[in-house]
């Protein structure tokens, strides 16, 4: 995986004829009680000193993907906009620095149905972010979620079901990552030997998850299901030439996995 180019709030990738471009669409900050033991026991004062806060909060990056493969321009993910915290909603701004226009995306794609994930289809000014968006792709199981989003209304009749192992293109695979939501979902970018896992939301906080991979979310739907899905992809993540993309890793939220001490490492690239 070579990096070719970088500002700000983007950075591309080649992955073999494939280009991936992380997109910022900005931060958010959580109380550490987040951050859960077994049994959804919240982290206090022995939360690890490796674990940095900001203001006594802890700074999640809001990342989001864009897959290009041929003609096709698949984002994955679409951020907040303006519909949560004013920190967040720089993705357009950062598709804009990275030379692209919002009509050249075709396909969205979600990871799940969070609010700073699926939001940024509709603009803050209100119109379609994406104006020539022809596929809207929404977990299948998230569908009835989807649906009760007031602000994403016009796009009830447009959005399709995704299912594990739905190729989007090519050279990019959905597969189900559950736990973190009911219909969580990976998508896997594989080209030219190299593999790229677009995870979303399975790590929350790199500082203590990849060491401590059993640490859940308290925003997890089913946590015993997020840890073993985490678990479960780390260990596929920690093979050569493999590569993970997170909506929370550090931006530009591209690294690779190596195993460490019983748990793992994230080597940012």
């Amino acid at each position: 995986m070579k990096k070719l180019d970088s500002a700000k709030d983007f950075a591309r990738y080649a992955i073999g004829e494939v280009v991936v471009i992380a997109l910022r669409d900005g931060y958010v900050d959580m109380p550490p009680t987040r951050l859960r033991h077994a049994g959804d026991r919240p982290f206090g004062a022995d939360l690890p000193q490796q674990v940095a806060l900001v203001d006594g909060k802890l700074r999640l990056s809001v990342n989001a993907f864009l897959i290009i493969e041929g003609d096709q321009h698949i984002l994955i993910d679409a951020g907040a906009a303006n519909a949560w915290e004013p920190t967040m909603g720089s993705l357009l701004g950062a598709l804009g620095d990275a030379g692209l226009a919002r009509e050249d995306i075709g396909t969205v794609a979600f990871t799940h149905t969070h609010e700073d994930h699926i939001n940024g289809i509709v603009a803050a000014d209100g119109s379609d972010a994406f104006p020539k968006l022809d596929r809207l792709l929404v977990p299948k199981d998230e569908i009835p979620l989807f649906d009760k989003e007031a602000r994403l209304a016009r796009f009830r009749q447009r959005r399709s079901p995704l299912e594990n192992g739905f190729k989007l293109s090519p050279s990019v695979t959905a597969h189900q990552a559950h736990g973190h939501a009911v219909g969580h979902t990976a998508f896997e970018v594989t080209n030219a030997g190299e593999s790229l896992l677009i995870w979303g939301d399975v790590v929350h906080v790199p500082s203590i998850q990849f060491a401590r991979p059993e640490v859940t979310w308290e925003y997890d739907a089913n946590q015993a299901e997020a840890r073993s899905t985490r678990e479960r992809l780390m260990r596929r993540a920690s093979k050569p030439s493999f590569f993970v993309a997170g909506a929370h890793l550090d931006f530009p939220g591209i690294g690779r996995i190596a195993e460490e001490d019983g748990g793992y490492r994230y080597i940012p690239i």
